[in-house]
């Protein structure tokens, strides 16, 4: 399977330069004003990078606690996801106004001593010391953790930053990072209302988060789809893998987050069968949208009975099987997981 990406450097939030200290007056300053605009809670996310026996690289979550806003307590959240490293990468949930502590580990068995591996976020807020890049790109200093080293950025979810954003490596053998082998993950960042616009019967309709049964995170890579399902009831994550079966209930919401990853920038993401959805921010009903190189695009749909087809119809992705399929049931049966791919 192939991964080739286009990674783009996308610079951190800077902070103050005060004499030859770049951290002072960060935290006060950039991420002060930040996290006192929207209260939300404290995440401790513990990532590990790993290789995989085909060759692959990808992250696993080692451990996720959140402190809610206003509590003393930890919710132990670990146990969402998978205890394997996969592709995509764990999927990180957040709200507007939630700050997050985000630990890289380099467990790449065959890491020379001095190779960093690391964590590049877009969408949400963070200083240039959480630039996740190499001193070359960031002109401070090189940030991801060699072996047996750690090293923790720290995030905030601001407001104007709901969406669903990517992260990637940015450090490992190279100032673009390793995000073409597998070293990839989302970040949905929902909005502080908890609602969302969708069109639903020709009508375009408020939705509150809740009530979404499902969250399909499809990357389009340059010959396959790469999946996860996520119950947002319970958080749990399943690993899709490439061009994965989607299983839905009917008249059930479920909502699609499709980023595009790879080295095509002409994508055109399609579901066949008459599904329409809201193309967020234009008030439009569209059946396929085109998604630019690491670009998103997350609606909601109300499911109908029948199997559909998702797929990229640009004509060189579409004569390598780039599709998979959707099947809406009477059933709460878990979308069909693909085996994990032999080799690279």
């Amino acid at each position: 399977m192939l991964l080739t990406a286009t990674v783009f450097a996308v610079p951190g939030r800077a902070g103050l330069f005060v004499g030859n200290d770049w951290t002072a007056g960060i935290e006060s300053i950039s991420m002060g004003k930040l996290a006192e605009a929207l209260p939300g809670g404290t995440h401790h996310i513990t990532l590990a990078a790993e290789r995989l026996d085909n060759g692959l690289l990808a992250y696993r979550m080692v451990e996720h606690t959140l402190q809610p806003a206003g509590s003393e307590g930890l919710a132990e959240l670990t146990n969402r996801y998978s205890s394997d490293a996969t592709i995509p990468g764990p999927t990180i949930v957040l709200t507007e106004g939630d700050e997050v502590f985000l630990t890289i580990e380099n467990d790449i068995q065959d890491s020379l001593a001095d190779e960093l591996v690391s964590v590049h976020v877009h969408g949400v807020h963070y200083d240039i010391l959480s630039d996740g890049t190499l001193e070359h790109i960031n002109a401070v200093l090189d940030q991801g953790a060699t072996p047996g080293d750690t090293y923790t950025y720290h995030w905030i979810a601001g407001p104007g930053t709901a969406g669903t954003w990517p992260y990637h490596d940015h450090t490992f053998r190279g100032l673009n990072g390793q995000e073409h082998r597998g070293l990839f993950g989302t970040v949905i960042v929902n909005p502080a209302s908890g609602e969302v616009d969708a069109l639903i019967n020709g009508e375009i309709v408020t939705v509150d988060i809740k009530d979404i049964k499902k969250d399909f995170v499809l990357y389009m890579g340059d010959d396959a789809f790469w999946g996860t399902e996520i119950t947002p009831n319970n958080g749990k994550q399943k690993a899709l893998w490439t061009n994965p079966t989607l299983v839905a209930k009917n008249d059930t919401l479920v909502r699609f987050h499709v980023i595009a990853l790879g080295t095509d920038t002409n994508r055109e993401f399609a579901i066949t069968g008459g599904v329409e959805w809201l193309d967020t921010g234009t008030g439009d009903g569209i059946d396929s949208k085109r998604i630019g190189a690491l670009e998103n695009h997350a609606f909601v749909i109300k499911t109908e009975q029948g199997t559909y087809t998702y797929q990229d119809t640009q004509d060189s992705n579409s004569l390598m099987g780039m599709e998979g399929e959707l099947e809406v049931t009477n059933s709460n049966s878990a979308s069909d997981a693909s085996p994990v791919p032999e080799t690279f």
